[in-house]
């Protein structure tokens, strides 16, 4: 088997239930897997209050780590810019808020984590 690909069907998987996710919250979701010169923002999404960005990361087992951990820097950089280039696209008026959604799979069953406002563009 292919590990590369192994793990990209496992993302896409995670990206597909995080999607279901939000849409059972009343989220909208506007855009998938969107790229802007190169950057990828997995899902946008937006409810009454905030344009949100959302970053998969799905996993086989339960890992130990902080949104910072699992988002560095240099790709919550490249998420802030992807974000403020979507906005100016659109023309939209809202906050926008950074989302990460993790997806573990243990015995073949998925958890959802949605940690809401998981960074803030200010901050880094």
């Amino acid at each position: 088997m292919n590990k590369s690909r192994d793990k990209k069907t496992l993302g896409e998987i995670g990206e597909g239930l995080a999607a279901k996710f939000l849409k059972k919250k009343g989220i909208r979701i506007l855009n998938t897997n969107w790229i802007f010169q190169h950057k990828e923002i997995d899902i946008i999404a937006e409810n009454e209050d905030f344009l949100i960005m959302v970053e998969v990361k799905t996993r086989h087992i339960n890992f130990i780590e902080s949104p910072g951990e699992m988002i560095p820097v240099k790709k919550q950089k490249s998420l802030i810019e992807a974000a403020e280039a979507y906005v100016m696209m659109h023309d939209i008026d809202k906050e926008t808020r950074f989302d990460v959604i993790i997806v573990v799979f243990e015995n073949q069953k998925p958890t959802i984590d949605h940690i809401e406002d998981a960074f803030q563009p200010g901050i880094i």
